[in-house]
């Protein structure tokens, strides 16, 4: 078989190649798995299974412990917390994936070309990279989301827009070393243009470590909607999410600490979950474990 075709065919070499062998190999990465898939399955069948609707109020049962009426007890307002987490699950996953999809599109496409094409395409592309990776994510993030408005969508689009040079800086380097293989200079001497160098063979030969990295960024990008949330600057009230059921909590730390635990703890799992993941996917996609 050779380079051309191998790359043509990538769906058959992670047959062939034992790809989902490795990805379960560990333990952990199962769990990460099933907690995921369980995490999706609540957050799409919320609208359903949820027992009370997650922003109606009942002033009888503001702040109760949980009990068989409330598992999850109920918050200031009498809301049933365990319908506001099924929904603010929806929240938090959308916003990770979006988010995520949004800096792969700016990312890898600047990456792209900056490795591609190097010269002063490359020059300009780094240093705006470099600048915008010398602010902190957040720090960066929080001053998008204020920029643009609170609302969850801007909130996506400020965390993907502080994502994207992290994606851009790896897929240059990908890009680089892709273009010093030899196969590379065969599709050249046969006239394979640019667009289709870059979509045929490049892409396909770089795109694994991004695949890891969206993995990972999908949990830093939860925190941060939850962060931002928190703030008053991602969902607004009254749709839950994680994080501004938080801040609604920490007034009522010693009250009612139920508040603050179940959506702490979801937090928590699904951002460990992906870590899992992400670390499960480098294993597999690593040549060295074939």
């Amino acid at each position: 078989m050779t380079i051309l075709s191998i790359v043509s065919q990538p769906s058959r070499l992670f047959v062939r190649g034992g790809f989902f062998s490795r990805f379960l190999k560990q333990p952990s990465t199962g769990f990460g798995v099933i907690v995921v898939a369980a995490f999706i399955i609540v957050a799409l069948a919320a609208p359903w299974i949820a027992p009370y609707s997650p922003t109606a109020s009942n002033w009888s049962a503001i702040r109760q412990p949980p009990s068989m009426a409330h598992w999850l007890g109920t918050d200031d307002l009498g809301r049933d917390i365990l319908s506001r987490m099924m929904h603010g699950a929806r929240a938090s996953l959308q916003a990770g994936v979006v988010s995520v999809l949004i800096a792969m599109l700016i990312g890898v496409l600047f990456g792209l070309l900056a490795g591609y094409f190097r010269g002063w395409v490359d020059a300009v592309v780094s240093r705006c990279t470099e600048a915008l990776l010398a602010i902190p994510f957040l720090i960066t993030a929080i001053a998008l989301a204020a920029f643009l408005g609170p609302s969850l969508t801007n909130a996506m689009l400020a965390i993907g827009i502080a994502a994207a040079p992290l994606f851009c800086r790896l897929m240059r380097a990908q890009t680089i070393s892709v273009m010093s293989e030899d196969y590379i200079d065969n599709a050249r001497s046969v006239g394979v243009r640019d667009l289709r160098m870059m979509l045929r063979h490049v892409v396909p030969n770089a795109i694994n470590p991004i695949v890891v990295q969206a993995t990972l960024t999908i949990a830093t990008a939860i925190i941060a909607e939850a962060s931002l949330s928190f703030l008053g600057l991602g969902q607004q009230p009254p749709n839950p999410s994680w994080g501004s059921m938080l801040d609604t909590a920490r007034a009522y730390l010693e009250q009612a600490p139920w508040m603050a635990i179940w959506p702490g703890m979801a937090i928590f799992i699904l951002v460990l979950a992906f870590n899992l993941m992400g670390d499960g996917l480098r294993d597999a996609l690593d040549p060295r474990q074939r």
